[in-house]
């Protein structure tokens, strides 16, 4: 549609309709709610940014629901304090500016350290980090500003855009209309504009995005926002459905119940005849296919996944051949986690590095602005990410598009929403169970020697919203049990703790307040009290409230072992030692949980970060030493368990598959959550606990 007849539209809708004036702000101190689907019977009056939204979508002549629902899968209605999502996007309508500096500079987060983790074959930095750092600049165009046209069309400066929510729907709802190509009052035909409003130039995933928003509109939402307002979407339920639609998909389901209850699991895609993906089967993994891009991404049917590999590859002189940058197997592999992660650097640099055979691998990422997915290792196949061989060799990892602190301050829906459709199916395929002992954070994989502890990586973080996530795969966390465990569930909207370190800087500045799903840990029952400590990290030196220190803190759903309760404070077992947490009735920050636990047979039971195997196991690969970690647990102690496992090690230090060895022992070990990170036990040296 031209630009002229879009302003003619524009200046009839203007015309036939009268502006409304903002309302008065929410009182910020009202509580916040979570989401939830909006049923019949509940009524939202249309003041504050109800009144906004209404006020736009009449403005433009956008279907309030169409409006509604775009911008909640981008900001939830969010305004976040002005502040840029990991997209660069701003507002409840999550309008793109230029990435800020500071985002452009960095390295991509895997590139700090050796992510391969493993002592057999150590990865020198000096390989990996040059090519990090220089990646934005060779990298792929950055994704077009929508915020500056969305200001042109409203008449608005740019800058207020930024800061001021009620213009920031205004233009949104203009750069929306200009989408459409005629008028329509019908929310059904606006799905083209909704897509193009994703900003993705794959039209599968604009459509993906678009089915998202349809979704939601069907099902309807409220919430009440992060600064306060109340705001509800009401279902729409005569929506067709669109073909190639998650809504028309046999495998799809709507994400909300209103208990949180699961309704049901997506068919792994893999039970589907003539389904075919790279290195899934037991005949192992065809390389060349692969290569030609033949295959299909792993991903569910609903999801739009793109299918760009990573290199494997031989490089290097004679006498110096190395080969990267992940391992591929002739064999089925057990897979035991999902590590997720974030990329501490933008989608743009990406493509160029994970096709760098010197570089290091993941098995996804998945991009801010419209929850694209791109897969690069076959989910068989082994990814170096997690900073530790034994994880990566049973793990899959996916990284998110974003910051942990700087740059982006918040992640957006859509790709929430498409991380959570894949793990789900991730988890269904790989019969990985979907709780924080299997869905880790990168920040939750434990060092591997003493040595590696302290440089462990930190991300996603304390920003990441962990109950958000697990309510979006049918799984969320519920008080359960008489009270002996706890799992960590602050209020992610009303919990803002303290943190510092956000502006490098001004390291000691706090940062900006920000919901979070982490819980400050001290060394006894008042707020006082100086955090616990992290010898592994810290050495004899206390713990800090830097966003990047996760010595004293505890995760959105991790389960710890009750140690004692005093008042409004909880105690629970962390590294060695009490560490104490506030936990008022009033606005609870955990709740009960069951689940097995163990505790030490005896004192200075030794502590480990990876799962190997007895030294007279190994015949055919080379011995690799358990070395525990600077921690030690003792009588009197418990800790959650996750799960029990028996010691193997994974040689994987040829190109070819053929040549890699499996070492597996009789050793057994439990997986516990001894403290921000789960770590390993020797089963022998503990014992389980006869109740829940």
């Amino acid at each position: 549609m031209g630009e002229m007849f879009m302003q003619l539209w524009l200046a009839v809708v203007l015309v036939a309709t009268a502006l409304t004036a903002p309302a008065l702000p929410a009182d910020p101190r009202a509580d916040l709610l979570s989401a939830r689907p909006a049923g019949p019977g509940r009524e939202v009056a249309a003041t504050g940014r109800q009144s906004d939204f209404a006020a736009a979508a009449r403005e433009y002549g956008v279907p309030e629901s169409v409006l509604l629902g775009v911008a909640y899968l981008q900001s939830r209605w969010d305004a976040n304090g002005g502040r840029p999502s990991t997209a660069g996007g701003y507002g409840p309508m999550h309008l793109v500016d230029t990435f800020p500096a500071e985002a452009l500079d960095g390295t991509v987060g895997d590139a700090l350290g050796d992510a391969r983790g493993d002592e057999a074959r150590p990865m020198p930095p000096a390989r990996v980090e040059p090519l990090a750092s220089s990646a934005l600049r060779l990298a792929q165009d950055a994704p077009a500003a929508t915020l500056p046209q969305a200001g042109r069309l409203a008449g608005v400066a740019p800058a207020r855009l930024r800061t001021d929510p009620v213009a920031n729907i205004r233009a949104g709802a203009a750069l929306l209309a200009s989408y459409q190509e005629r008028p329509s009052a019908d929310p059904a035909d606006w799905y083209d504009a909704v897509a193009r409003y994703s900003g993705s130039e794959d039209p599968a995933t604009a459509r993906g995005f678009a089915d998202e928003v349809f979704t939601v509109m069907r099902e309807g939402v409220e919430r009440r926002t992060d600064d306060g307002h109340l705001v509800r979407l009401d279902p729409v339920p005569d929506l067709p459905p669109f073909v190639g639609s998650s809504e028309s998909d046999p495998e799809s389901e709507p994400w909300g119940e209103p208990d949180g209850s699961f309704a049901g699991w997506d068919t792994p895609s893999d039970e589907q005849p003539g389904w075919d993906t790279p290195g899934v089967t037991g005949e192992g993994h065809d390389s060349a296919k692969a290569e030609s891009g033949a295959d299909l991404a792993e991903c569910p049917t609903a999801l739009a996944c793109e299918w760009m590999p990573a290199a494997h590859k031989r490089f290097g002189k004679k006498k110096h051949r190395d080969y990267g940058n992940h391992d591929r197997l002739s064999r089925t592999r057990s897979v035991d986690y999902i590590v997720i992660h974030d990329t501490e650097g933008t989608y743009r640099g990406i493509p160029s590095l994970v096709r760098n055979p010197k570089y290091v691998s993941w098995h996804y990422t998945i991009r801010s602005r419209d929850g694209h997915v791109a897969q690069h290792v076959a989910t068989n196949d082994i990814a170096w990410h997690a900073g530790n061989w034994d994880v990566n060799t049973r793990s899959i990892g996916i990284e998110h598009e974003g910051y942990l602190a700087k740059g982006g301050a918040w992640y957006t829906e859509a790709m929430y929403r498409a991380s959570a459709r894949l793990v789900r199916f991730l988890a269904a395929k790989h019969d990985i169970p979907l709780d924080r002992a299997h869905i880790l954070g990168h920040d939750n994989v434990p060092g591997t020697t003493p040595a590696t502890v302290a440089g462990m990586h930190e991300d996603p973080g304390p920003y990441w919203d962990w109950a958000h996530y697990f309510h979006l795969m049918h799984r969320p966390f519920k008080a359960a049990g008489n009270g002996e465990s706890v799992i960590i569930r602050p209020s992610y909207a009303t919990h803002r703790p303290r943190f510092t370190g956000c502006d490098t800087a001004k390291p000691a500045k706090a940062c900006p307040p920000h919901g979070a799903s982490a819980v400050l840990l001290h060394t006894a029952p008042k707020k006082s009290a100086p955090l616990v400590r992290d010898v592994g990290k810290h050495g004899n030196k206390p713990s800090t409230r830097s966003v990047y220190d996760h010595g004293a803190r505890a995760s959105t759903g991790q389960r710890y072992a009750v140690a004692e309760r005093e008042g409004d404070w909880t105690a629970i077992w962390y590294l060695g030692q009490k560490a104490w947490f506030h936990n008022p009735a009033s606005d609870p920050t955990a709740v009960p949980a069951e689940g097995p636990l163990v505790t030490p047979r005896r004192d200075d039971v030794k502590v480990y970060g990876r799962a190997y195997p007895e030294k007279s196991a190994y015949k055919l690969a080379a011995h690799q030493p358990l070395r525990p970690l600077p921690y030690t647990i003792g009588t009197g102690q418990t800790y959650s368990l996750g799960d029990t496992v028996t010691g193997s090690y994974y040689a994987a230090n040829a190109f070819k598959p053929s040549r890699h060895v499996t070492t597996t022992g009789r050793l057994r070990y439990h997986q516990i959550q001894l403290g921000h990170r789960v770590m390993f036990v020797k089963a022998r040296d503990m014992r389980l606990l006869d109740r829940k």
